[in-house]
């Protein structure tokens, strides 16, 4: 994740326009400040928001069982290709130097070709857990806004782009409640979720 994508605004990621006029309304009642927001700054771990979260943990769990399968499937295709390796190994005596040659190279193409077939495999993995995270990340936003507003703030940083602060500004234990009950463990969601606003505090 880019080290731009470490602030979460209010305005740009939790509501826009709509809900920077009702945060400026002079007529809405102030959210009570607390000493987390006493700089209107909050700060919030979101490697822990998200491998403790419900949709983390599903997300992990789901990844463990694809990634296990694979290894095993892997396991099976070498012992098959281990096999006919020998075989052929065995066979090559008998054989004209034309048609070990033969069997040879294709072998070697099928060999290649279910290494890329592998490698693709494990990339896809990496993809479906880096593109997890993302949607995680934007369905847990109305949540997260919600946060900010109850502690008055108007800005949570990425506790990886503070290079100090108390644990009074941390709301990442809010936060974790939050995100579980919007969302759960988010088996439902869209890659695309619609986008919504937080509720008025």
């Amino acid at each position: 994740m880019r080290r731009a994508a470490a602030v979460i605004c209010l305005m740009a990621a939790l509501g826009g326009p709509a809900l920077a006029q009702r945060v400026a309304d002079p007529a809405a009642p102030a959210p009570a400040q607390t000493p987390a927001a006493a700089g209107g700054i909050v700060v919030l771990d979101t490697d822990r928001l998200f491998s403790e979260s419900l949709f983390g943990q599903r997300l992990a769990a789901d990844l463990q069982a694809q990634t296990e399968a694979l290894v095993e499937e892997n396991r099976r295709i070498e012992a098959e290709l281990t096999a006919e390796e020998q075989d052929l190994t065995r066979r090559r005596p008998s054989m004209t130097p034309e048609a070990f040659r033969a069997e040879a190279e294709a072998f070697d193409a099928r060999v290649q070709e279910i290494r890329r077939e592998r490698d693709a495999k494990e990339r896809a993995l990496q993809q479906e857990a880096a593109s997890g995270r993302e949607i995680f990340l934007a369905a847990a936003g109305p949540a997260l806004g919600q946060v900010m507003l109850e502690r008055g703030a108007s800005i949570i940083l990425d506790r990886r782009a503070v290079f100090l602060s108390t644990s009074a500004v941390d709301v990442t234990d809010a936060a974790l409640a939050a995100v579980d009950a919007a969302i759960g463990n988010g088996a439902t969601l869209s890659a695309d979720p619609e986008p919504a606003e937080p509720a008025d505090p």
